[in-house]
């Protein structure tokens, strides 16, 4: 009898509507993400065999994987370029942010966002193709420089296919990055500002000790928001590498679906999530530091 009122307090208790209105999401989130990702799990202890995959659970697809200096280096090369365009992108992302925030009245900053936001107006795919465009031979860089007599000739700027994917990816996500620096800039209390300069402080010591470190979530969150789907972009190194220079992406795209190596192809997948998870966790710990001592 107990046991039947505890049920029917629940059912009418707020934790009972919550329940309720995050059943389904919660639902979506364990089919959607949950399931493939066990899947994957599951595939990168099997064995792949002559028909298909064999169910004999090893660890050799772990060790064929960090024990390959192919391997290494393409999930190196993936590691420099990512790190590359999450400073690149943050570095520019961060001044635009600022002006945004303090040089902009606030009745013109919905403008503003709108602007930044336009990029998102066109595919993925498309503006990657325009990069192609851009920096391909004779493209519309070479071009401009011929014309104003800088360069004897076309040329083109994919031959360094590794800048080239950087430029590209830092245009892509730069969006994702001004985003959460500028409401981190926005929360910030103006009378913290306006009580360093007070004191003494220069603009420049005033930024450096008040704006940056109470806007570092906003930069911590962008640099994350743009280093883990970097690490795996597959359309980017297809596209402007010209499958020369693939990164961790486009080998797993490889063994699963070219090579038909679901296991190989899982325990790579696994051993760039664990990666990336591993660097994400140092950043946000040695972050969590700095912010610390600067208060």
């Amino acid at each position: 009898m107990s046991q039947n009122g505890f049920l029917n307090r629940f059912r009418g208790s707020e934790a009972a509507s919550g329940l309720a209105m995050i059943s389904p999401t919660a639902v979506y989130a364990v089919l959607m993400l949950a399931g493939p990702l066990t899947a994957v799990l599951l595939y990168s202890i099997l064995t792949k065999g002559a028909s298909g995959i064999e169910w004999n659970f090893t660890l050799a697809n772990y060790a064929e994987v960090w024990s390959s200096p192919i391997y290494r280096s393409i999930m190196l090369r993936s590691l420099t370029v990512s790190f590359s365009v999450t400073v690149v992108t943050v570095v520019v992302a961060y001044p635009i942010a600022y002006f945004v925030s303090f040089h902009v009245a606030p009745s013109r900053k919905s403008i503003w966002l709108f602007l930044i936001t336009i990029p998102f107006w066109t595919s993925y795919l498309i503006r990657v193709f325009l990069w192609k465009v851009i920096l391909g031979y004779n493209g519309v860089f070479s071009s401009g420089l011929e014309g104003l007599g800088i360069t004897d000739g076309p040329m083109s700027f994919m031959t360094n296919a590794t800048g080239a994917m950087i430029v590209t990816l830092a245009h892509a996500y730069a969006p994702f990055a001004i985003l959460p620096i500028f409401v981190a800039l926005e929360k910030i209390d103006r009378s913290f500002l306006e009580a360093g300069q007070d004191l003494g402080e220069t603009r420049l010591r005033t930024f450096w000790r008040v704006t940056l470190p109470l806007s570092m979530s906003g930069v911590i969150a962008a640099v994350l928001i743009v280093f883990i789907p970097t690490i795996g972009d597959y359309v980017t190194p297809d596209l402007i590498g010209s499958g020369k220079f693939p990164m961790i992406a486009n080998v797993i795209e490889v063994q699963l679906l070219k090579l038909d190596n679901k296991a190989l192809g899982s325990a790579l997948a696994v051993s760039a999530m664990f990666i990336v998870a591993v660097v994400s966790v140092i950043f946000l710990l040695l972050n969590r530091r700095f912010l610390g001592a600067a208060k």
